[in-house]
């Protein structure tokens, strides 16, 4: 199995009052593709009970089959298509970890 996650932070320019609505937006659609893209055995986006010791704002917490999988997601068109309209216009920093669970 291979583990992709990745941290984010929100853009300086997102309202207080905007932020509940961005967060939610952007869990939805990317942990909707687990139906769809195939080998992507579990995702979760974490964007609640954030501590103020952190400096992100959301995780993405995904599991793949393989590195292959990992591979296809990355252009598979439901995942670039919720990329491009629910997390990069809001998101300014983007850190990204993968690894093979042993």
């Amino acid at each position: 199995m291979v583990k992709h996650i990745i941290l984010w932070k929100l853009k300086e320019s997102i309202t207080a009052e905007e932020k509940p609505a961005v967060l939610a937006g952007i869990k939805a659609n990317l942990e909707a593709l687990k139906a769809v893209v195939p080998g992507l055995v579990d995702i979760k986006v974490n964007c609640t009970g954030v501590l103020d010791s952190s400096n992100a704002d959301l995780m993405l917490d995904s599991t793949l089959t393989d590195a292959a999988a990992l591979k296809g997601y990355a252009v598979h068109p439901a995942h670039v298509e919720a990329a491009n309209t629910y997390v990069r216009p809001y998101t300014e920093v983007r850190l990204c970890f993968d690894y093979e669970e042993q």
